[in-house]
């Protein structure tokens, strides 16, 4: 590409003209100013523009200097750009006098990637608390290397015009360092200050306050009164309250009315060893750029209130991002609970009339701010099992996620993920772009989200889907919306979607062994599918293994009953089961008669239904309660695993005889901790044996995880401790959630090699 300034007869004092284009993760990162930078340094004349998701340059200097230009433009890049040199032609002599920045403009075909929201930078931090500085304790500081991004955007190009700060004019301060070229802030959309920029708004049932530092100031009183606070940040609101304070937490449970599932804590980078124990991979998570909640292990001596994660050994722990974040912990001086302002189960809550409306019965004051939020992003989750980060959600910082495909795509596609977690991606060429969480679409705003979210990610990038791909399944929310679109319609089954997923982070690869156990989907045959062994490449999966099947009585009640399944896998073991929850004899009726009991081989249900025949929990108030349970009481105990039968059924799958974990877990001469125990050993052993036996018959296979399951750190690192010993190897997914968060990018994957 630059044999056009390297051809030897050329010397270093001819000046030549030339265009360079480059595409990538250019806009929003100070590229145009870099840019600006060098070229004066290397006193090359020309201009710098941004275009639709790309950069053009035109440059004339001699041929050395441009081939050092080009070199540097790559090398010495922002830290946050990843610029591709996609095009470098020779032109003509231009004569230009000096380099300067050109407005930006649109062109006909267009290459845009977008970036996401970036955490606030040193240098901003720093400021923030300098008295001297003119943006001392301004809660909205930001240069050309952090603050809002994705969630600002409106349009393409990248400019104050196309965000949602174009509604604040720059003082006169603020324009002089956006005009100057050596400037940190030459350029940065988002610049603002005191006078000219985004104000808090602190609003109780007795005041409302619109003025930084004293709303700020009112803020943290009602937060050590032990109120709880919505609190406007970059992607939405956050409910947040006192974390060592058990009533403070009980408050906010009974208002949420999520009575078990843990809550997220935000601290101060310098406290975190009070709280607790991060190794050094741990502690680099939580600074990544995307700042996400991190499950770490509390340790034994900080005084986390205990009601914010009961019953569970992990805590869900976050590094303040915003400048705001950072006031608010300075000033407060203890973990804050930081959990979505939403209704449990619905996408975060972004606008200031709506969280005032839906959150008043939920917090004690609210604050607000007059920047509008574009669209919503969740905080990200992430988890380091000792081995490899898994994503377990994706969100602010790290959405929109962008991959390469293996493979070029003959039109544009949209797949519209599962009914669970969900997610949706955009896909031409050889380009996916998978969208933030947009929660579980069972509710009516989680379902507007999603649909929000399609037309948003096809006009953010100017790609028009002309294939809608979905899950198999009829009764998701996203396959009844797909064939109301009127467009082709590609249906992909769930568990072939999580074990393709899984392949486009080792695209090289291409012989796998792939279990894909989680909750339900309905598989080929027309059952619940949800403990497969899959053997092959995506589009071309053979189903070799599975649990034998059990009934699932009641249906879709038993995701959150799990009692109803372990009643019935009690009665298809020939024991007898009693509870205290309701009369078993209209249910065992039903389950005998096979009325409403779909029949299942799904992993999950297992688990769940272990938890509650050990008396962990009966019915889940949340997604994976139970499970949770489990494997917090499974950590503190050794068992041995049991040997499970394996035995092919007459269509030629080898199926788990599930019965004796049964008889395990009913044994009450065994502590609960060792039959919590025993059940993952058992579950690690099944997939160590199939392993084993699918190995020797086929070479090179590589084996890997994908589904809800594998979020469970315990059994990942039981399986990894199990295979290692047959010198065998196992893989994740690096880039996308192991759970339905992926399954968008796995549909994409499928649709491509059916």
């Amino acid at each position: 590409m630059l044999s056009l300034i390297q051809q030897k007869k050329n010397t270093q004092t001819e000046i030549v003209s030339i265009q360079i284009v480059i595409v990538g993760f250019v806009q929003g990162v100070g590229f145009r100013p870099f840019v600006f930078r060098l070229a004066e340094e290397l006193h090359i004349k020309g201009y710098v523009s941004n275009n639709v998701g790309q950069v053009t340059i035109a440059a004339e200097a001699n041929k050395e200097t441009l081939k050092l230009f080009c070199k540097r433009l790559i090398n010495d890049a922002p830290v946050n750009a990843q610029p591709k040199l996609h095009k470098v032609l020779s032109t003509k002599l231009s004569n230009y006098k000096k380099f300067s920045i050109k407005q930006s403009h649109e062109l006909n075909e267009s290459n845009i990637h977008v970036l996401p929201d970036l955490p606030v930078c040193e240098q901003c931090l720093n400021e923030l608390f300098d008295k001297n500085n003119r943006r001392y304790l301004y809660p909205f500081i930001n240069c050309t290397q952090c603050g809002p991004r994705y969630s600002i955007i409106s349009s393409l190009p990248y400019d104050r015009k196309n965000t949602s700060m174009q509604d604040f004019n720059l003082c006169r301060s603020c324009k002089d360092e956006y005009l100057e070229p050596y400037d940190r802030r030459f350029h940065a959309e988002p610049i603002a200050c005191e006078t000219c920029g985004p104000v808090l708004n602190f609003v109780d049932n007795e005041n409302s306050i619109t003025n930084n530092s004293h709303a700020l100031e009112a803020c943290i009183k009602v937060l050590k009164k032990g109120g709880v606070v919505a609190v406007k940040g970059i992607g939405g609101y956050h409910l947040i309250c006192d974390a060592t304070s058990v009533e403070s937490v009980a408050i906010l449970r009974i208002r949420k009315q999520r009575p078990d599932k843990p809550f997220a804590v935000m601290m101060e980078q310098s406290k975190l060893e009070n709280y607790v124990d991060a190794s050094e991979d741990e502690r680099a998570l939580l600074q990544q750029s995307s700042r996400p909640i991190v499950l770490l292990k509390p340790n034994n001596n900080n005084n986390i209130a205990n009601n914010l994660a009961p019953s569970v050994n992990r805590l869900g722990v976050m590094l303040p991002n915003t400048p705001l974040q950072h006031l608010i912990c300075f000033y407060f001086q203890k973990p804050l609970v930081a959990t979505s302002a939403n209704i449990s189960g619905e996408p975060i809550i972004t606008r200031n009339v709506e969280a005032t409306k839906r959150l008043g019965k939920l917090c004690d004051a609210f604050l607000h701010n007059d920047r509008i939020i574009i669209r919503p992003a969740d905080d990200p989750v992430i988890l380091h099992n000792s081995f490899e980060t898994q994503v377990l959600r994706t969100g602010r910082g790290l959405a929109p996620t962008e991959f390469t495909l293996p493979f070029k795509l003959k039109q544009p596609v949209l797949a519209v993920g599962g009914h669970m977690k969900n997610t949706i991606a955009l896909a031409w060429e050889n380009r996916l772009v998978i969208s933030a969480h947009n929660g579980d679409l069972g509710s009516l705003r989680s379902y507007q989200t999603f649909q929000r979210a399609i037309t948003d990610l096809q006009k953010l990038y100017q790609v028009k889907a002309e294939v809608i791909i979905c899950d198999a399944h009829p009764e998701f929310a996203s396959t009844q919306w797909a064939y109301q679109t009127k467009l082709p319609v590609i249906k992909t089954y769930h568990h072939y979607a999580h074990a393709s997923s899984l392949t486009l982070d080792y695209a090289k690869l291409n012989n796998w062994l792939i279990f894909s156990w989680d909750g339900v989907g309905l598989g080929a045959d027309g059952t619940l599918w949800g403990g497969e062994t899959f053997l092959g490449i995506p589009g071309e999966w053979q189903r070799v293994a599975s649990f034998k099947n059990f009934k699932l009585p009641g249906g879709d009640k038993t995701s959150k009953q799990p009692w109803r399944v372990a009643a019935a896998l009690c009665w298809q073991s020939g024991i007898d089961y009693k509870n205290n929850i309701v009369p078993l004899v209209d249910l065992k009726e039903i389950w005998q008669r096979n009325i409403n009991c779909p029949e299942s081989s799904a992993a999950g249900r297992l688990f769940s239904a272990a938890a509650s025949l050990l008396g962990l929990v009966d019915n889940e108030s949340f997604e994976g309660h139970g499970p949770m349970l489990l494997e917090t009481l499974a950590e503190t105990s050794d068992a041995e695993a049991l040997q499970l039968h394996i035995e092919e059924d007459a269509g030629g799958i080898s199926r788990i005889d599930w019965r004796p974990i049964i008889l395990m877990l009913r044994d009450k001469t065994l502590s609960k901790a060792y039959r919590a125990r025993c059940f993952h050993e058992t579950m690690a052993e099944c997939i160590s044996r199939l392993s084993l036996q699918y190995s020797e018959q086929h070479k090179d296979l590589t084996i890997g995880l994908s589904g809800g399951v594998f979020q469970n750190q315990l059994l990942v690192r039981l399986i990894r401790h199990k295979l290692e010993k047959l010198k065998l190897s196992v893989v994740l997914p690096l880039s996308m959630p192991v759970n339905d968060g992926g399954l968008c990018a796995g549909q994409i994957i499928e649709y491509h090699y059916q």
